[in-house]
């Protein structure tokens, strides 16, 4: 027979408190009334005012923000059989003709220089030459990634697919009918009641989007738990033109995919790992420029492909400077707003024009740093930007070489691999950045709760941690 559920009740535990104070205002009005020490007007007003106070109270505690915690997380990680070494990528793109010699070219000659090792990954049907853009080959890389993480999420954590509340998915490229949500819920016979939410097209800034939506689902529905999974589908997106700012689009991307673990549950805070601090979305698509920055469309020959503008680190950088001016009161320290906001005012009466606006040091502000691997030049220029050192950068040029640009994803195989280095300490704070499409710059804020120095089975850098990290020439 099937299981009962009944739908989750959005009000918070009862708390005693509440009792005491109404007992307390109860008590106060019984002796005002017994001692006649006022009159009837008087009693009234006394008593409006003490319910006007109650039910403030009890407001402002229904509505208080309530911790989201992240339980754990899992990321995927291909079997051997799966990896594109630089030289089989060569080869795919040298016997596939329907490319140009010079499309091949360019294609070899950028994957050189991409900052990959030859660990990378791409789904079997990817391997076959010429590579074809098959329906059945994108639904069985997707569901590969999708309930593998999945599963050993829920097995890692000891939840059950029945206790999951809120379901939210993203692949921007891919977006089947029925939905991956959908395709989660029959896999794993999830509840009828599952909230489940599916985005599709929101870029690699994407996963901190999810998050997003997943806290503020987790705040109406408290003592919920919240699963997200995010990943891109790369089968479909082969292309076969000459526009160089398409062809970029064949290198960037790789396998990959993440499932997290949310609560809002107070009685999780002792198993969780993380709890989450900000999250600050920025979006420039009311710019065209930045709008057409990263744009599927058809070329001349009506061939479809992501170009790719080569203004994107210009856009990037902006975006950046947005997100930062929202987040930093958030959390830098005082002396460092302080700096800031005087360079500001003396760029504004024109004292420091050759110098330029103060960036603040974040590195006062968070021990790690995950920033989006969207390629080298990526990392390279939010080092100089943002005034990191060579570790502060370390997890993110590792998880670019050892598993390629993974979108939405890549942000959470950095932070595996500062958990499998053992560097996460109980109080340490992280800040993921991200940029993708639109054009987007998201920022996540997470507290660690608890030492991490143990490596788990299911770490992606697990077994090759000790051989982390390796030079990459410039």
């Amino acid at each position: 027979m099937p299981e009962k559920t009944s739908q989750r009740s959005t009000w918070p535990p009862f708390r005693p408190q509440l009792i005491l104070f109404s007992v307390l205002a109860a008590k106060i009005y019984e002796h005002e009334l017994s001692h006649g020490s006022a009159n009837a007007h008087a009693l009234v007003y006394y008593h409006a005012m003490l319910t006007f106070a109650l039910a403030v109270a009890v407001l402002f505690w229904i509505n208080r923000s309530m911790p989201i915690f992240l339980l754990n997380f899992t990321c995927y990680k291909a079997p051997d059989s799966y990896r594109m070494p630089i030289s089989n990528f060569a080869e795919h793109a040298y016997l596939d003709k329907r490319l140009t010699a010079e499309s091949s070219s360019f294609l070899v000659k950028i994957m050189e220089n991409s900052g990959f090792s030859d660990e990378t990954s791409i789904s079997l049907p990817q391997g076959v030459i010429p590579i074809e853009n098959k329906w059945a080959g994108a639904m069985e890389e997707c569901q590969t990634v999708v309930f593998s993480v999945v599963a050993n999420l829920l097995r890692k954590c000891r939840i059950k697919p029945k206790n999951i509340d809120i379901l939210v998915t993203h692949s921007s490229m891919f977006s089947p009918v029925p939905s991956i949500t959908a395709m989660i819920v029959n896999k794993f016979e999830m509840r009828s009641n599952v909230m489940s939410y599916n985005l599709s097209g929101m870029g690699c800034s994407a996963g901190i989007i999810a998050v997003d939506l997943a806290k503020d689902l987790l705040r109406v529905h408290r003592n919920s738990l919240a699963l997200v999974v995010t990943t891109e589908v790369l089968h479909m997106n082969w292309y076969t033109g000459t526009n160089r700012s398409m062809l970029l689009a064949n290198c960037l991307f790789r396998m990959g995919g993440t499932a997290m673990l949310l609560s809002s549950r107070d009685r999780d805070k002792r198993m969780a790992k993380y709890e989450l601090q900000h999250i600050v979305r920025t979006t420039k698509a009311q710019s065209n420029k930045s709008y057409g920055c990263v744009f599927q469309d058809t070329d001349m020959e009506n061939k479809k492909g992501v170009s790719i503008s080569k203004n994107i680190l210009n856009i990037a950088g902006d975006a950046l400077k947005t997100n930062i001016a929202t987040l930093g009161p958030k959390v830098l320290p005082l002396d460092e707003q302080f700096y800031y906001l005087v360079s500001l005012i003396c760029r504004k009466v024109k004292l420091l024009r050759s110098r330029g606006i103060y960036m603040p040091s974040f590195r006062a502000a968070f021990e790690h740093f995950c920033i989006h691997t969207g390629g080298r030049s990526v990392i390279k220029a939010m080092k100089t930007e943002l005034k990191l050192n060579d570790e502060d950068i370390e997890a993110s040029k590792m998880a670019l070489y050892r598993f390629g640009n993974t979108s939405s994803s890549s942000i959470w195989y950095e932070l595996s691999y500062v958990e499998a280095k053992g560097r996460m300490k109980s109080g340490d704070r992280i800040w993921q950045i991200a940029f993708g499409s639109g054009f987007k710059c998201n920022s996540a804020v997470w507290k660690c709760l608890q030492n991490l120095s143990s490596l788990e089975e299911d770490n992606p850098w697990m077994k090759i941690i000790d051989s982390y990290p390796v030079d990459i020439p410039d």
